[in-house]
C-alpha cells in the first residue's frame, strides 16, 4: 500500500508567477498535474493527497488540504489527511515544483526502500559536480570533499511511521527542515540514496520553467 503526498502549497514568487506556483501552466497542464498524471499510474498507489496554498481549487481524484507555514508542516498535514494506515506503509513525498518525475525514478526508489528491511528510508538524489565551498561573511572556510555529497531530491519514500514520528516535533525544529529526510535522520533513521536522472530538476525560477517546458515538449514528442 502506497500514500502519495505532493507538496504543492509553494506562493512561487520567485518565479514571478502572480499566484500558486503548482498552478503556472507548463507545457499545455498546470504543473502541479504532471506529478498528479505520473504517480496515479504508480502500482499499488492507494490514495494521492496535496497541500496546497489556502483557497487553491484542488484538481481533480485527489485530497486536497492547506499547505503549513513551513514545508513540512505541509507534509504533516497531508499525512493526516491520508487517513490511517499500517506502520510498514510507503509513503512517498514528492514537490510539484519537479514535473519531471519519471515512473522509472519512482520505482526504484519504493524498490530500495522494500528491498532492505534496515532502510527507514530512500531518496532521489544526485551528486554534487561543482565544487563546493563553506564561506562564512564571504570567506572561504572550507573546500567541501566533493565525492561524498550529493543534492537531494525529490521523490522521498518513508516507512509510514518512521516519517509520523519524525514529523512529531515542535513548529521550530520543522521549520528548520529543507527535506523530510533530515527529520528521519535526526531519529536515527537510515536513510539510502537513489541516483536520479539529470532531468529531475525543480521548477524555481522562470528559466527553470522554460527548461522544464523544453524537456516535456521534448519527452512527449510531436
Amino acid at each position: 500500500m502506497i500514500v502519495a503526498l505532493i507538496v504543492a502549497a509553494g506562493r512561487g514568487e520567485r518565479l514571478g508567477a502572480g499566484g500558486p506556483k503548482a498552478l503556472v501552466e507548463l507545457a499545455g497542464r498546470p504543473l502541479l498535474q504532471w506529478s498528479i498524471d505520473l504517480l496515479s499510474g504508480v502500482e499499488g498507489m492507494d490514495r494521492i493527497v496535496i497541500a496546497l496554498p489556502p483557497g487553491a481549487r484542488a484538481p481533480a481524484g485527489v485530497v486536497a488540504v492547506d499547505g503549513g507555514a513551513v514545508r513540512s508542516d505541509s507534509v504533516r498535514r497531508a499525512l493526516q489527511a491520508a487517513g490511517p494506515g499500517n506502520p510498514g506503509d510507503a509513503v512517498l513525498v514528492h514537490d510539484a515544483a519537479r514535473p519531471l518525475l519519471t515512473a522509472e525514478l519512482v520505482q526504484r526508489v519504493l524498490a530500495t526502500l522494500a528491498g532492505d528491511d534496515s532502510l527507514t528510508a530512500a531518496i532521489a538524489a544526485t551528486p554534487v559536480t561543482d565544487t563546493v565551498k563553506r564561506v562564512q561573511a564571504g570567506i572561504v572556510t572550507e573546500t567541501l570533499e566533493r565525492s561524498e555529497l550529493w543534492a537531494v531530491q525529490t521523490p522521498q519514500v518513508f516507512r509510514r511511521a518512521a516519517l509520523e514520528r519524525a514529523l512529531d516535533v515542535p513548529e521550530e525544529v520543522l521549520a528548520q527542515a529543507t527535506d523530510d529526510a533530515w527529520l528521519v535522520e535526526r531519529t536515527g533513521g537510515r536513510v539510502a540514496v537513489v541516483a536520479a536522472g539529470a532531468e529531475n530538476v525543480k521548477v524555481t525560477t522562470p528559466l527553470d520553467l522554460e527548461l522544464a517546458e523544453l524537456l516535456l515538449r521534448r519527452r512527449e514528442g510531436p
